[in-house]
């Protein structure tokens, strides 16, 4: 029993000790390139046969994501205050028991049964909210392969009308038309993206690779969220 128990604080540290390595190559990468190789690299350990749903891949995401936006500008703030909190309340819930919450099944099962998935400040509703801003991106990154003569504000508004905004209220939908007035020009983003010393076919080949990481890993969490009915939440 006490070799169990020391198992089990042994695999939480392990755990959290995982999520503060990834939280300080973010934090190293600060202004820099947005690090798709780290995303890569936890994507890649998901196996979908065995019907879990990585936090710790689904947070390494949403951080690229969360990096991304900030090259974008001050133009996307709503979204990045939206996805910055929702990290970090997803954390602090991975935190408090890594060896249970490691899987993203685990924390809307227990908030379902208690009644509190579809409250405010739940975890679930994190995980509802970054999914559809992963949506977002992976629409808005496939337009920029698939569509080199539109402009990124014409790229943001596509992605954003497919995406999120069927879930959004008037005062969300109200906050991104303003921002969709700010936005860079295509040109300068894709420079800022890239960064000094990299090549565009090699960002273009890890985005298709992430993208083709990505899907199948947003396809089984809206399938869980339809399951535990979480997939209708609305903002206001």
């Amino acid at each position: 029993m006490k070799e169990l128990q020391v198992n089990k604080r042994k695999g939480e540290e392990d755990e959290e000790e995982g999520l503060g390595r990834m939280k300080r190559r973010w934090g190293e990468v600060g202004e820099g390139v947005p690090d798709i190789k780290l995303a890569i690299e936890e994507l890649s350990q998901v196996k979908p046969e065995e019907k879990k749903v990585s936090t710790m891949a689904f947070l390494c995401v949403s951080n690229l994501l969360l990096q991304v936006i900030d090259k974008i500008g001050p133009t996307m703030a709503v979204l990045r205050r939206d996805v910055q909190s929702n990290i970090e309340r997803l954390e602090r819930c991975y935190i408090s028991n890594p060896s249970v919450y490691y899987d993203l099944v685990e924390i809307m099962k227990k908030e379902v049964e208690e009644g509190t998935a579809r409250k405010g400040e739940s975890s679930s509703r994190a995980i509802v909210w970054l999914t559809r801003s992963l949506d977002f991106s992976v629409a808005f990154v496939e337009g920029l392969e698939n569509d080199p003569e539109s402009s990124l504000e014409q790229l943001v508004e596509e992605s954003y009308t497919i995406t999120l905004k069927p879930s959004h209220g008037w005062i969300s939908s109200a906050a991104y038309k303003v921002a969709l007035k700010l936005l860079p020009d295509r040109k300068t983003f894709i420079n800022l993206v890239l960064g000094h010393g990299q090549e565009s076919n090699t960002l273009k080949g890890d985005i298709q690779t992430l993208v083709s990481l990505l899907q199948p890993l947003l396809n089984e969490i809206h399938a869980l969220l339809r399951g535990f009915r979480l997939d209708k939440l609305k903002s206001a």
